[in-house]
This record gives C-alpha cells, structure tokens and sequence, in this order.
C-alpha cells in the first residue's frame, strides 16, 4: 500500500465503518483490514491518519487500530520453517521507532495513552538491543519543561518498566534493570526534586498543581517498578531525599486539589495511596534500610486512616493504607508497635470494623451493578476494597495477637447479632457486619477449589450455621433482605468443608428456591453455590452429594435453573450455566427425561447469542451442557443421535454461514462427538459440508485447528469408504490440508493426527499414488527443521505405516524415494530417537512396528542393513525398559502453541466433548514384549541358527537378559 491521500481515504471510510453498530456494515470493515494489515505501510498510514486526519474520531480510532496491530503482530516468532512469521517489514519497523516517540508526545492525552501503550509493547521486544536509543530520547525530553511532554514520557515509562514488579529474576532483567537505573533514576530524581519544589511555587493555581501531581503520581509509580526487584544502590543512597518528600506529601492537605466528586479519586488520593503502596513494598522486602522511616510512616498513615471519610473515592487509599499497616503488622521486629491491649481495640475500633460496614455504596452497586459486585466477591478482585484490607489486617494481627484480637471480635459479633434482632428490618447492615467478621477472622486459608481449609474458633461454625444463617434462607420470602440472604448463600460456599453433610443436604432445596430470586447477586450466589457443593469430593473419590440424594429435587432445580436465565440481567449467567453444566454432570441419567425439552431451551440461547459472543465463559459453559446432554442420552439409547442432530444442525449452519468465529471451534468439536456417536457409514448431511471443511480459509485461523483436525478424523473413522467412492476428487484437498499443518512448529503435531488417520482407515489404493510424496514432504520438513516434537511424532507414523502395509512396504518406499535411505532412516532416527517417544499407545505402535522391521522385512536379515538389526533389537528393549528420554534442546522451549499472532480466537477444548484414547493396534497385540518374543521364535524358525549367533555376539548383557525374560514369559525358545 502506497502513502497516497487515496489509501488514507480509503482507509478512513474503512475505519469509520468499524464503529457502526450494525454487523452487516461492521463486520466486512473489520474483515478488510484484517486483509491488508500484512501490506507495507499500512501501520505508516495508520500513523499519518492519527497525525493529519480532521477528524477526532478518526484520529483515535486510528491510534487504538494501530496499538492491537502492533500488539498482534510486532512479535516475530518462528512457527514456519519456510519464514519466519514477520508480519511487518523491516523499513516499516525502522519508521515506526523513528517517529512514534515524537507523535506520542505531541498527540493530546487520549491519544498519547494509546502509543504509550504501542511504544510499552514495540519496547518489550526491541528495548534494549534493537532500540538502544528510546531510553536517552525519553530522558532528554525531561529537559523540555514543558509537562504535557513530561508526562508523556512518564506514562511511557511507566508502561515499559511495570513489568518489573511481576518477571521472574534472570540475568537479563537484571542487566536491563541496571542498564535503565543508569540511565534514568538520577533524571527521575532530579524531576521528583523539581516538581516538588513547583508544587510549592504554584500551591495557589489549582490547573498548574493537576498537572504536576499527575507527574508525581508516574514518578512514585516508576518508584515502585524500579525497586520491585531489589533494593537499587542508588535508590538506598537517596532514600533520604525520597522517604522525606514521600512523608511530607502523605501528610499534605492542599484543599485546591480536594474534589467534589463522591465516587472518583482525585489526584491527592491517588498520589497518597501509591506511596502507601511503595511505603508497604520497603516495609516488607528491604525492613533493615527502611526502619528508620517507619516509625513515623506508621503515624501518618494511622493518622490518615482516622481522619479519611467513608466516601467511595477515597476506597483506594484506605485500602492500600490498611494494606500497609496490615504488611508491617506480620513481621516479627515490628511487633512492638501493636502489642499493647489499647493499641490492637483502637485499631479493631476505628479501623477494622468501620471499613467492613455495608455502605450505602456498596447497597447501590449490589442493586445496580452487580455484575461489578460479584466479580469483586465471588472472585477475590475486591484487592481494592476496604472490606478486603481490613479483612487481610485482622489475618495479619492474628499471626501474633490471635487470642486479644479474637476476644475484641467476639464481643463485636454478639452485640451486632443483639442489635440485628431489636429491629431486622432497620438494622440488617448489623447482621451482615457480624456474617463478614465472622468469615473473616474464621478463614484463615481459603482456596477457590475447597472453600476454607483452616479456620479460628471464634464461633462455631456449624452453630453458628444453624442458628443465624438457615433461618434466613428458610424465610418465606426469597426477595426480602438480599444482601443478608447473599450473605447466607455465601457462608455455605466458604465453609462447605466445615458444616456437616446433613446441614449442606438440608440447604440443597434451599438454593434451588433461592434460583428465583430477583436479585442478580442472590441468584447467581445460589447457583455459584450448587455448583461448588456439586463438585465436592467425598470418600473413595466419589461426589459428596449423589445423584440418588438429589432424586427428589431433579425437576424443580432444572426448572428454576433455565428459569433464572430469564430473569432480567441474568440471560447470559456464566454462573448459572456453570450450574446447569455442573448438575448435568452429577445427575447424569437422572436428567434423560428432561432432555427434549432441556436441548430446545440450549439451542434456542445458543441462536440467541451467536448473534453477539460476548461472554466467554457463558458461551463455554453452554456448549459443555449440550455435550453432556448427547453422552448421557446417546449412552442410554445410541440411536438418540439423530434427534440431537435434528435439533442443533439448523444452529449450527447458521453459525458456520455468519463465520461466528467464537463459536466455531465448538460447533467442530460437537459436530465430532455426534459424528463419533455413529456406528455405521456417514449421514450424507455430514458429506454434503465435508468439502467445505477443507477450505484454506478455515485453517488461516489457529484456534479452529484442533477441532477441525478432530472432526476429519471423525469422518476417516466412519466414512473412510464413503470418501474413496463418493469424494475421492476432494482426497488432495485432505493432503493439501496436512501438507500445510506440517509446515508449522506449532502444529505439526495436529497434521500427524490427520496423516495417521488417512493410513489407519483409507483403503489402500485410494492413497497409493500419494503415497511417495507424503514421504518427501516428511523429509523436507525434517531437512529444514528437526524438533523433539516432529521427530516423535515422525517415529509413531513410520511405525504406524509399518503395521498397516507391512514392513518391506516402508522399505521399498523409503529405498525408492533415495537409495539406501532405509537404513539412513534406521540408524539416524529411529535407533538413536525411540527412546524419546511417549504415550502409552505411542510407544505401543512403535514397539509393534520396529517388531515388523525386525522379523518381516528380508533385507534386515541378509543385505547391508543386518548390521542394523541388533541395535534395532537393542533399541526396542531399551524403549520397554528405559525411562522415557524428555530432555529437549534449549532452542525449542520457546515453541508455544500461544505464540501464534493475530486475531484469532484460541482454541477451548471443551471437556465433555473429550475424544476416547483411541489404539490402532488394538486386539491385534495386547503386550508388545510377549508378541516381540513370538515373533522372532518365528522368524527363528524360519532361518535357524541366525537369530541367536546375531543375539550373542553384539546384544549388551543387560538387554539379552530381558530379552530372556520376555521368551520365558511367551514359553517360546530361539532355534
């Protein structure tokens, strides 16, 4: 693509119909750029438009196209071996690092954030080798003054150097850390000091104090990036100049930055909360250095914490001053500071217990944003809420002050508990205070898979259970009091692993009435909640809860579990779809009865949904139900099949014609568990799309390739005679396949599965006369590009081809395609690789197949290639007996299927759709070692004497006693 004002033009109307909401008109716009974005220029002409363009809508929709291009495809990685997958050309790699840092500076704010973050992710491959000089152009524009510019350059630092606080530690981080505190911390410094000092010369012009305090929020985040690792010396020899300023800043209250607004942090909360954070970060990881600081640290943030209102926007800085107080509380040099009596009833009065009061709020984001609510709660993201702090400080008291803490505690929970029942219907926030302490302080290791695993005694939990929390569920109301019925449903789910089995099978019924509920968060809670207790484990590994057990509410739970799909804001619940995958699951033939009526509803929300894929999950869990559905019938009454069929096809079609590229990999691995359900020939509806699954534009997108190469198998498995006689035409199409996936590091692997498929089920002669080149292709890809992974997968065909044709077969193949290439093949792959092979019924196939080489192939016993044949013995005993060899070359471990750039969906294996192992060999060898034995006792008969004068002269001592062993156990000898 030229820089031409004509490509700008076209590229704008391209751009601007990617934000219309209609589909028709949005998605061909998507797909064009899609198209062109492997096009020379194509990022300069996105950047020209961000620089030129008129129009603001168009100048930040070029900038956020520009950031996820880069993201997707500035990574070169080396998936085909032809090329390396570079998507941009190098001139325009060079012209983007020349011009991105100024145009980043000069753009306004919403656009400077989107190249901050292109120039973070270009700067997390290139910097610091093949972009040496981002840092010094970063740093000399300090020098500007200018701090729209300043702050530029701070949000890009930012971004670049953030992922310090979470790499691991390696010699090259280090050396980049270094190479980056050389360069910027004594600029950073020099800022810090200066803009300091212009805070205090412009303390009376509240524009020019914004701006300056958004510079101090980047430095103290920098701060924090570039300590995260370890103690720098240079920050250890100016922490005097940092610690002091940081101190004098906490403490600062410049009313001309105080906000308004209830709900958003200002700058000043923002700033003093940071600094609480790294304040926290030198308490804990560098204690010795920092003591001097901390006495009056401690003062000022407890100082804050008293003083700071309950307002929403101050939610951050609470939490992360908590969060402080919380890290210091747990080291033991500091335990000092907390251990007097008046000291721990201060801080449980004034700071634990007002910040896990149910505001007003946290009542409107239960009610209107809940889904916000619940991924806060259910999901532990709460990190910055103030229940959580507190919640982690009363866990950090108890290391050292358990018994003192838990006595204030429980004083606290009795009297609100005394309150609550003056007056439930004033004082339920009482209650729900005294439910959250209690599971607070009584969790004191939780998982997401076992609820609690040890717990305090400040209540009894079981009494506690039955006298506070049934009694709310058993109200006749499910809608009044949500937030203390969404309390109840969620102390069952933390302490499942502690209420006795009686009392979780007295809450069952309870739940299911609790699925009606009009609350989100209670509904959703109660599905949350079955499905946690319907995945508990119970002796001999089995469920907890069994299907008999819940006989008798089968019905009214799935009833209200697709019911609570049509309450308002519920209609795509990941958590109750969870729910219905979940009982399915447990419920097993419990559910037959259900199932016509079941499938109409899936079916009807998957049509409903595949018109805008929104929630992943959700979507996810939906299509592991319908597979449950189809195993469980079609166990019951095979010939089920054909009604699923029935039902879900219509859907289907439509989903693979609109190209819901979300939807399809699912679509593929349901179609296989139906196809693999039929136990005779193929339907011819199934034939009919047969040709449409070989199209290249299906397989351009990687998270369709494993279930598209499963589906293909399916059709080999049960239609292989079908292709050879009805699409024979379409049997290149099917190579062309695997001569593409082969290409790939990442997915070879997945063109074996097809090419092993195509051997095992094709009669022969539809193949023979691709037979030969399927081989050179093996050997071309092996020339170019030799990896474990191929290589294993390579050893596990040729055996497998061995078995189906016969061993003199793969020797005539292999001399024909070069002379002597057979025993090339032996004594450079096989002999010196087997060891490498895993699985069991990999290592299956090759035994039985090296076996077929050993005693069915004439030219091992009297040509040049019998020198071969004992270490092939010998190399055959060592794969039953030697551990598997899994070491693999340094270079390969960076192969990830992950790596593969673009827009694609990634591939979800759904596990309810999961393929049955499958053995090629079957019942034709049942042990490998025994039909080693019998078949060289035969090939001993028919040559006598030659077997074992091969045996005793070069077998090693080890291997012929094993081999020993096998013959005793066959009761076969060698003549």
């Amino acid at each position: 693509m030229e820089l031409s004002d004509a490509n700008l033009q076209t590229l704008t109307e391209y751009l601007k119909k990617t934000l219309d909401p209609d589909p028709a008109i949005r998605r061909p716009a998507e797909k064009f750029l899609e198209s062109v974005e492997g096009s020379q220029n194509y990022p300069l002409l996105l950047l020209t438009l961000l620089e030129k363009s008129q129009e603001n809508v168009i100048k930040v929709c070029a900038s956020v196209t520009f950031k996820n291009y880069i993201k997707r495809n500035w990574r070169i990685v080396g998936i085909l071996v032809e090329d390396e997958l570079n998507k941009i050309c190098e001139s325009d790699r060079i012209a983007i690092k020349a011009n991105i840092v100024p145009l980043m500076l000069s753009s306004p704010e919403q656009i400077q954030k989107q190249l901050s973050d292109a120039i973070s992710i270009i700067g997390r491959e290139d910097f610091p080798q093949k972009w040496p000089d981002l840092l010094t152009e970063m740093v000399n524009r300090f020098q500007s003054g200018d701090f729209h510019v300043i702050n530029g350059v701070l949000r890009t630092a930012h971004s670049l150097f953030k992922r310090y606080r979470h790499e691991f530690k390696s010699n090259e981080l280090w050396a980049e850390i270094k190479l980056v505190l050389d360069a910027f911390a004594l600029p950073l410094t020099n800022l810090f000091k200066a803009t300091i000092e212009l805070c205090s010369t412009h303390a009376n012009d509240v524009s020019a104090l914004k701006v300056l305090f958004s510079s101090l929020i980047l430095i103290a985040k920098l701060f924090y990036s570039l300590n995260f690792q370890d103690l720098p010396e240079f920050f250890e020899d100016n922490m005097e100049t940092w610690m002091t300023n940081f101190h004098t800043l906490l403490t600062l209250d410049n009313k001309l930055l105080q906000t308004d607004d209830e709900e958003e942090a200002g700058l000043l909360e923002l700033l003093k909360s940071q600094i609480c954070d790294n304040a926290a970060l030198y308490a804990q990881k560098y204690d010795e250095e920092f003591q001097p600081y901390l006495p009056r640290f401690v003062t000022a943030i407890w100082n804050l914490l008293v003083t700071t209102g309950q307002e929403v926007k101050y939610d951050l800085l609470v939490s992360n001053a908590i969060q402080f107080l919380a890290s210091v509380c747990e080291r033991l040099h500091y335990k000092h500071l907390f251990e007097d009596q008046n000291t721990l009833t201060s801080i449980c009065e004034k700071v634990i217990v007002p910040n896990m009061e149910f505001r007003a709020a946290d009542e409107e984001a239960f009610e209107d944003n809940s889904e916000e609510y619940i991924r806060r709660d259910l999901e532990g993201s709460d990190i910055d809420t103030r229940r959580r702090a507190a919640c982690d400080l009363v866990r950090g008291l108890c290391k050292f002050f358990e018994g003192p803490v838990t006595g204030i505690f429980s004083g606290y929970v009795n009297s609100m508990l005394q309150e609550y029942a003056k007056n439930p219907s004033v004082n339920w926030k009482h209650k729900d205070a005294a439910i959250y302490l209690v599971t607070s302080l009584a969790s004191k290791a939780q998982t997401q898979k076992h609820g609690i695993t040890q717990a305090n005694e400040l209540v009894n939990l079981t009494e506690f259970f039955v006298n506070h929390i049934q009694p709310e569920l058993k109200s006749p109301s499910v809608n009044e009091f949500p937030v203390l019925k969404a309390d109840g449903i969620k102390y069952i789910m933390i302490f499942r692993n502690q209420v006795p089995k009686e009392q979780l099978l007295i809450s069952v019924p309870l739940l299911i009435n609790h699925l009606q509920a009009e609350s989100i968060v209670v509904h959703t809670y109660a599905a949350h909640a079955l499905e946690r207790l319907f995945t508990m484990r119970g002796t001999n590994n089995t469920t907890l809860i069994t299907a008999a057990e819940m006989a008798p509410f089968v019905e009214v739970l799935l009833t209200n579990l697709f019911k609570a799909l049509t309450l308002p804001g519920s209609s795509e619940n990941e958590y109750i779809m969870k729910a219905i995958m979940r009982s399915f699951s447990l419920l097993q033939e419990s559910i037959i009865p259900y199932i016509p009526s079941v499938i109409t509803q899936l079916t009807q929300k998957l049509l409903a949904v595949s018109k805008n894929p929104s929630k992943p999950h959700f979507n996810h869990y939906m299509f592991e139900s319908i597979c449950l559905s189809i195993r469980i019938t079609c166990k019951a009454n095979p010939d089920a099949v054909g009604s699923f069929e029935e039902a879900l096809f219509l859907v289907f079609t439509e989903i693979l014609q609109n190209d819901v590229q979300e939807f399809i990999p699912y679509v593929f691995q349901v179609m296989s568990l139906l196809l693999e359900m039929h136990k005779n020939e193929i339907p011819s509806s199934y034939m009919a799309l047969f040709p449409h699954l070989l199209q290249p534009v299906l397989w351009e997108r990687t998270g369709n390739i494993p279930p598209l190469v499963r589906l293909l198998q399916a059709y080999l498995e049960r239609g292989a005679n079908t292709i050879a006689s009805a699409a024979a035409d379409k049997i290149p199409g099917l190579l062309g396949v695997f001569q593409k996936l082969i290409a790939s590091k990442a997915n070879d692997h997945q063109g074996f599965y097809l090419l092993n498929s195509i051997i095992e089920h094709m009669p022969p002669g539809s193949v023979d006369q691709y037979r030969k080149q399927i081989f050179i292709l093996l050997f071309q890809r092996l020339q170019n590009s030799k990896t474990t992974k191929f290589i294993k997968s390579f050893l596990v065909f040729i055996n497998l081809y061995c078995i189906k044709y016969g061993a003199l077969a793969l020797q005539e193949i292999f001399d024909s395609i070069q002379p002597k290439m057979f025993g090339m093949v032996l004594e450079k792959i096989i002999i010196p690789e087997i060891q490498k092979v895993s699985g069991q019924i990999e290592k299956k196939i090759c035994a039985v197949g090296i076996t077929k080489i050993l005693t069915e192939c004439p030219p091992m016993m009297d040509t040049e290639y019998t020198k071969l044949w004992t270490p092939l013995l010998q190399a055959l005993i060592g794969l039953f007996e030697l551990p598997e060899d899994d070491t693999i070359p340094d270079e390969e471990h960076f192969i990830d299927i992950e790596d593969t750039p673009g827009y694609q969906t990634a591939f979800s294996q759904l596990a309810f759709a999961g393929k049955k192992e499958h053995d090629p060999v079957g019942q034709m060898v049942n042990n490998p070692r025994i039909h080693l034995a019998q078949s060289l006792h035969k090939l001993s008969t028919a040559c006598p004497g030659r077997v074992p004068s091969m045996l005793s002269t070069s077998l090693n001592a080890e291997a012929l006693q094993y081999l020993q062993g096998y013959l005793q156990a066959a009761s076969v000898t060698l003549l």
